[in-house]
């Protein structure tokens, strides 16, 4: 594989003219990025801050998913590798210097930066916690963040992980290319959440492996994690809870869920046993995972069909202390 020469910052911004301010100098400062910032129908100075701050943009007239929206982003982009970056996120000095070497190794189409929580969008709101160092996606399917809110001296070590979480994570172009169903990289059935454990879901099926890179650094102020999740709109949990199930639907082949089929059942029966207990509202989210059910189906044989024969995700496998 040729290295990577061009790198597009792409943000999204939905109203978030007060983010980009402090995030886009430091993602323009990058040498070897072009920034690209999709205006999602918002109402704010958006596309004015990304102008000053020398970030080309492209306005979307209706607002749109986030997925959606990131679609016409990447269509968009003209660089070898695409970082996809949240406007809540700040890069440091030398980020893409130590994230894209590793795009030259074989088979390895992204890179999962390593993220410091912060409270704010200045260097004085960081926090001496990790926001992540890449995800996991277990063998009950269940996702989590690797490292989030562990004191950040731990996770020093290059390490390969399942996938890089959506907030920042480095890809290579031909990898999301690859992996567009229908024209669609992220799946736009999915709207929002866990549409990037899903994307690298599909990369691993291809082949594509994920490299940590601790020296590429930046502070995130995350909207939803594990310790933000309770105070979350019912709508986005729910939207998250159905996601998960509908990933698995169209990803999961039945060699891959032949050895995992007891811990996901024992783990099904305890979801609900919590939705019955804890939050009932939840209940709603398998009838909307019914109702999309259809188009995982439809789209499930184009990605099996797309499988590297052979491949399997390592599920379980995220990155050592």
């Amino acid at each position: 594989m040729s290295a990577v020469e061009r790198t597009t910052v792409l943000v999204l911004s939905v109203d978030e003219a007060h983010l980009l301010e402090h995030s886009l100098p430091a993602a323009v400062a990058q040498p070897g990025a072009e920034v690209l910032v999709v205006d999602n129908a918002s109402s704010d100075a958006t596309q004015a801050v990304a102008q000053a701050c020398g970030a080309r943009v492209i306005g979307l007239r209706e607002r749109m998913s986030y997925a959606a929206a990131i679609n016409a982003g990447i269509g968009a982009t003209a660089g070898d590798a695409v970082l996809l970056l949240n406007a809540d996120c700040v890069l440091e000095a030398g980020f893409l210097a130590a994230a894209r070497p590793r795009l030259a190794q074989p088979a390895v189409g992204s890179v999962a930066p390593r993220l410091v929580r912060a409270t704010g969008m200045r260097p004085t709101d960081r926090l001496d916690r990790l926001d992540a160092v890449g995800m996991v996606v277990d063998r009950r399917r269940k996702n989590t963040l690797v490292g989030h809110d562990e004191p950040a001296t731990g996770y020093l070590q290059a390490s390969e992980v399942f996938g890089g979480d959506g907030a920042c994570v480095l890809y290579r172009r031909e990898v999301l290319d690859a992996c567009a169903v229908g024209g669609e990289v992220l799946d736009e059935d999915l709207e929002l959440w866990a549409s990037d454990v899903d994307l690298a879901w599909r990369a691993r099926l291809l082949g594509w492996r994920c490299m940590y890179e601790p020296g590429a650094v930046a502070w995130h102020m995350r909207f939803y994690s594990p310790t933000t999740r309770d105070e979350l709109p019912e709508a986005h949990r729910r939207l998250q809870f159905r996601n998960r199930l509908l990933m698995i639907a169209k990803n999961d082949a039945w060699a891959d869920v032949r050895g995992d089929l007891h811990r996901i059942a024992f783990y099904e029966v305890l979801a609900l046993g919590h939705v019955l207990l804890r939050e009932r509202h939840l209940l709603r989210a398998y009838w909307a995972a019914a109702r999309a059910l259809p188009a995982a189906r439809r789209r499930r044989p184009v990605v099996q069909a797309q499988r590297l024969r052979g491949a399997r995700p390592p599920f379980g496998l995220r990155a050592p202390r």
